[in-house]
């Protein structure tokens, strides 16, 4: 900084004038955040930060989602709030809930492209959409960039029910079986359906990580990316052996490989080419995991320590996907032999 803007040997006075008065304003600016930090080290609302523009700081926010499974749905997010804002600088202490409602109701009503057509936002993007708003708001409470958090006065948006997308072990097997214009990504997909790890743990996931002893067999111990919990997860020999030749334990296993709308597409294709007619993500491939494990009569209890799952409920989800027992029910009602 003093090496850009001051002359190490000003010649003249109108150079020492110039230092004076730079190292005047640098010492303005020194203050100031070092007003700002106190204030807020102190409890205090930082009135610097309040004021900052809280789609650009909801860009920040997104940009470190980056290597996370959701980090598209941030972005689109980010999307709707310039659409709906056309622009317009909204500082962050002007959030409040007649703002909330506002961008609430353009969830409701705006459109959004897919495919080639023009189609309106279905109420669980709208949901998810304004959820991470929500989120946004709660980490610049929770860091004191405003006084208030509006977003606990507003009601979500309540989306729809839909169904989980499930394929048989016979199905993974043709997808192994077909070709993927991207490995790595077919890789991941996979190994996400045999292990139940998240994009984002599997992306996290270092070769230092994968643990054997002769008791128990191998294992991964990590750190999931979502609820920093420390993990360990049994998993089978062959999976090891999907993952190919070890590593340097500080290498990444899965690293050339990065989330985008153009490596979803090829996903896509190689889905369709495996003759399977479902709309598959990354983030499926742990669904599958978790019922491919009912489907094979394992105990909604272990399956839930599996997914390194804090409450059951959440595990209680896939469970509906695949009732074993309404299965099993269905199939006991006796046939009706015509006359």
């Amino acid at each position: 900084f003093r090496r850009v803007l001051f002359r190490s040997k000003p010649k003249n006075q109108i150079q020492k004038d110039h230092n004076k008065i730079t190292w005047q304003l640098a010492q303005t600016i020194k203050a100031k955040k070092m007003v700002d930090d106190q204030t807020t080290a102190h409890g205090f609302i930082s009135k610097v930060k309040s004021r900052i523009c809280f789609v650009a700081y909801f860009k920040t926010l997104a940009d470190t989602k980056e290597s996370t499974g959701n980090y598209g749905n941030w972005l689109s997010t980010h999307g709707h709030l310039v659409e709906f804002t056309k622009g317009r600088l909204v500082p962050l202490e002007t959030v409040d809930e007649r703002f909330l409602d506002s961008f609430k109701e353009y969830l409701m009503t705006c459109s959004t492209r897919r495919g080639k057509g023009i189609v309106k936002l279905n109420k669980n993007s709208a949901s998810s959409y304004f959820n991470k708003v929500r989120a946004a708001l709660r980490t610049a409470f929770k860091n004191k960039m405003v006084k208030d958090n509006p977003a606990l006065r507003v009601k979500c948006i309540t989306g729809q029910s839909t169904h989980r997308q499930f394929l048989t072990i016979e199905k993974l097997q043709i997808l192994a079986k077909t070709e993927c214009k991207l490995p790595v990504m077919k890789k991941m997909l996979l190994v996400s359906a045999l292990t139940g790890l998240r994009y984002s743990d599997l992306k996290n996931l270092k070769w230092g990580d994968i643990k054997y002893s002769e008791q128990d067999g191998f294992s991964l111990q990590y750190r999931q990316q979502k609820t920093k919990k420390a993990e360990v997860l049994p998993i089978a020999d062959h999976v090891v052996e999907m993952l190919g030749d070890k590593k340097e334990p500080s290498e990444h296993i899965f690293q050339d490989f990065k989330y985008s709308a153009h490596n979803n597409n090829i996903l896509k294709r190689w889905v369709k080419a495996a003759g399977i007619n479902k709309e598959i993500t990354l983030h499926n491939g742990r669904h599958f995991y978790a019922c491919l494990q009912l489907s094979m009569g394992t105990d909604i209890n272990t399956i839930s320590k599996l997914l390194g799952h804090s409450d059951l409920k959440t595990t209680l989800l896939y469970a509906k996907v695949l009732d074993i027992n309404k299965i099993k029910a269905a199939n006991k009602i006796p046939q009706l032999i015509a006359s």
